[in-house]
């Protein structure tokens, strides 16, 4: 494949950059069209109790995710579930981002469409990956794992048994605790490595951003990382 030119790559920044700008934070909407399932808008888990009647009728093979522009953890943990137990296959059209992103790794195997559209893929993390991290983090049940990046720890069960002074303690910390905010995911949407596929006429080039968040919705200003192929890192498969 020829190597990817500077106006390649721009053009495919500033076409990702036009549709995560013009996108809405709807919820998911679920279409089936034959025995492919579509989902779009954000996975915040509405549409989870649909979507895994869907898949367990047996009549669904793959799971498209188009435009989906993020969700919660929780709600990608149960997306990937369904996906999982199922055996679907999975695949993207146009932008997937955060939330979508962790529950299209899930499927049996996980593409990029055909089409003349800019396609990415964001899969956010808590920092910026090393070398070796990129080569094993999105690979099979490691995918499922860096959930647990985003999502707090469940709260350790309270001692059966308690000494005078600990039973004071708890009581001069129960105050704090029931004013303390609930947990929530701490993923930016913006914060993550970025993989996209542009159409061109030596075919389609794949090109791999780190973003650290800082530039907004300019995804030109993200740092390309080399030898980072989609394929060789398992995001995608064959």
């Amino acid at each position: 494949m020829k190597p990817p030119s500077f106006p390649g790559w721009v053009l495919s920044l500033a076409a990702l950059a036009c549709a995560v700008g013009a996108s809405t934070a709807s919820a998911a909407e679920l279409e089936l069209q034959g025995n492919r399932l579509v989902v779009s808008g954000t996975l915040d888990g509405s549409a989870i109790k649909e979507f895994n009647e869907r898949l367990g009728s047996g009549t669904v093979r793959t799971v498209v995710f188009e435009d989906s522009f993020g969700g919660t953890a929780e709600a990608a943990g149960a997306f990937a579930d369904a996906i999982r137990a199922s055996g679907v296959q999975t695949e993207v059209r146009g932008q997937c981002m955060a939330a979508c992103a962790y529950a299209f790794l899930a499927g049996k195997t996980h593409r990029f469409g055909y089409g003349l559209q800019v396609n990415g893929i964001m899969l956010p993390v808590a920092a910026r990956p090393t070398a070796a991290e990129l080569a094993v983090r999105w690979r099979g049940d490691e995918a499922h794992k860096t959930l647990a990046d985003f999502t707090p720890a469940p709260a350790p069960a309270a001692a059966t048994v308690t000494t005078a002074a600990s039973s004071a303690t708890q009581a001069q910390a129960m105050p704090m605790e029931a004013n303390a905010p609930a947990p929530k995911d701490n993923w930016q949407p913006e914060h993550g490595v970025l993989f996209t596929a542009s159409p061109s006429l030596f075919g389609r080039i794949y090109n791999t951003y780190y973003c650290d968040g800082t530039q907004g919705r300019d995804f030109s200003k993200c740092e390309r990382l080399p030898d980072a192929d989609p394929y060789k890192l398992g995001v995608l498969t064959p």
